[in-house]
């Protein structure tokens, strides 16, 4: 078996090359960003991709995304993603297209190098593993996911949703700016929004308030 590592931190990265080398799996390439997996993917085209969601420059998602370009580009690539964060919406992503030939793992998961050499083995073969706590992240978003809110929470969303700025609810609900400010902060935190560059948290949040409360109704 031939494999492609993408991972910023030089320490795990030899460490991950050096425990698949000790059962005969080869790398055939070991990177530090996604732009350097696409490339070292395209030429080596391994029989496994093991990625680090979080890499340079951003440090939010570049890993997973080229993982996915890499999935079109070649259908049915087996790939093998780890992170440091229990990222349920980034398992969905990395699922929805099937779970054929997929894995998301939490590096603490690493430790246990039997569990983690079965992982490979299995996402290599066309088997998936998925880590339990993402597992469990992932199911409680199936459920109405302004339950996690409080009552106070859920008044600020609801003037979000009416365009109001953060001044503008302070006023409205007789607080100051700053437990306005505290209060959006716990919304972003309990809906799972994590900082994007691509997508504003305010937005989301409001969308998710509106197709909630548009089942409720």
């Amino acid at each position: 078996m031939r494999v492609v590592i993408a991972e910023d931190s030089v320490l795990l990265r030899a460490g991950v090359q050096s425990l698949l080398a000790d059962v005969g799996i080869e790398t055939a390439a070991a990177v530090d960003n996604g732009d350097d997996l696409l490339v070292a993917i395209r030429d080596h085209r391994p029989d496994l991709v093991i990625a680090d969601v979080r890499m340079p420059p951003t440090f939010t998602d570049e890993g997973l995304r080229a993982a996915l370009a890499a999935r079109k580009e070649i259908p049915g690539l087996p790939v093998l993603v780890v992170s440091q964060y229990v990222e349920g919406s980034y398992a969905v992503d990395l699922i929805a297209e099937g779970t054929s030939g997929v894995g998301y793992l939490l590096k603490e998961r690493v430790a246990d190098v039997a569990d983690f050499l079965e992982a490979v083995r299995r996402v290599a073969s066309g088997g998936s593993a998925i880590d339990p706590d993402v597992v469990a992240q992932m199911l409680s978003r199936s459920r109405d996911p302004l339950e996690a809110l409080t009552a106070r929470e859920t008044e600020v969303l609801a003037q979000m949703a009416q365009g109001l700025s953060n001044t503008a609810i302070a006023k409205a609900l007789v607080v100051t700016q700053g437990a306005v400010e505290n209060h959006i902060s716990n919304i972003f935190a309990k809906l799972g929004l994590e900082a994007s560059r691509d997508e504003n948290r305010r937005i989301r949040a409001v969308l998710t308030y509106l197709d909630s409360t548009a089942v409720h109704a």
